[in-house]
């Protein structure tokens, strides 16, 4: 919205198109960073940028439109979802208060930065930046409670970047038709069914729950 009031609706528009191939990279990255989750937080990182890198160079070379583009992000995130393990439930350990500080600092940093003006050559910079969020929640959850959590962090980004892509989606589209804020009203009406069905279909089903406590029944037992 900022863009759009700064530079105009079809800076806006176009932006949009830059938000939603950025969907692909961070798809890229998840799961790069996955591949090697196991060998060490800084191997995961540097498989994850590396997708980023080639998965971002290959989108912008394509040359494709909003709706191609929104079509491979939800490809790409299916495919992460579908490769991307779930995590078993698990008890965290307690952490000292610098773990919470250092996150919020880390994370507010990185958002500020994500808000600050840019020029028209620099459009895809926020997109570029989003895959440092994620390295850094998943790192702290990594960091906390192990290789799974920081896996686990991902495949929840991922399900929630559904509702992210059908948002710039609908504004990119809106923006050359309507108004300003008839358009992002008319993405925001369509980016919230959207994550609610996504945590609908990624939320563990009660039965998978209940099977997994009958299983762990007989072991506590003995």
């Amino acid at each position: 919205m900022f863009l759009a009031i700064e530079h105009g609706s079809a800076f806006a528009a176009d932006a949009a198109a830059g938000s939603i191939a950025g969907v692909v990279a961070q798809a890229a990255f998840f799961a790069g960073y996955t591949a090697l989750a196991s060998r060490g937080l800084l191997a995961a990182i540097a498989a994850g940028t590396l997708a980023y890198v080639a998965a971002a160079a290959a989108v912008i070379a394509s040359g494709l439109r909003l709706a191609a583009l929104f079509l491979l992000a939800v490809v790409s995130l299916t495919l992460v979802l579908c490769l991307v393990p779930r995590r078993q439930a698990t008890t965290a350990k307690p952490r000292g208060a610098w773990d919470m500080l250092a996150r919020m600092g880390v994370t507010t940093a990185l958002v500020v930065g994500l808000l600050r003006p840019r020029r028209r050559s620099d459009q895809r910079s926020a997109a570029r930046r989003l895959v440092l969020i994620g390295a850094s929640i998943a790192a702290f959850a990594k960091l906390a409670q192990g290789p799974s959590a920081g896996v686990a962090v991902l495949r929840g980004m991922a399900a929630a970047l559904y509702a992210f892509a059908v948002f710039f989606l609908v504004a990119g589209t809106a923006l050359q038709h309507m108004p300003l804020a008839a358009a992002f009203g008319l993405a925001t009406a369509g980016a919230l069914p959207t994550q609610g069905a996504t945590l609908r279909f990624v939320r563990p089903r009660k039965k998978d729950d209940a099977a997994g406590g009958e299983a762990a029944a007989p072991v506590s037992r003995s």
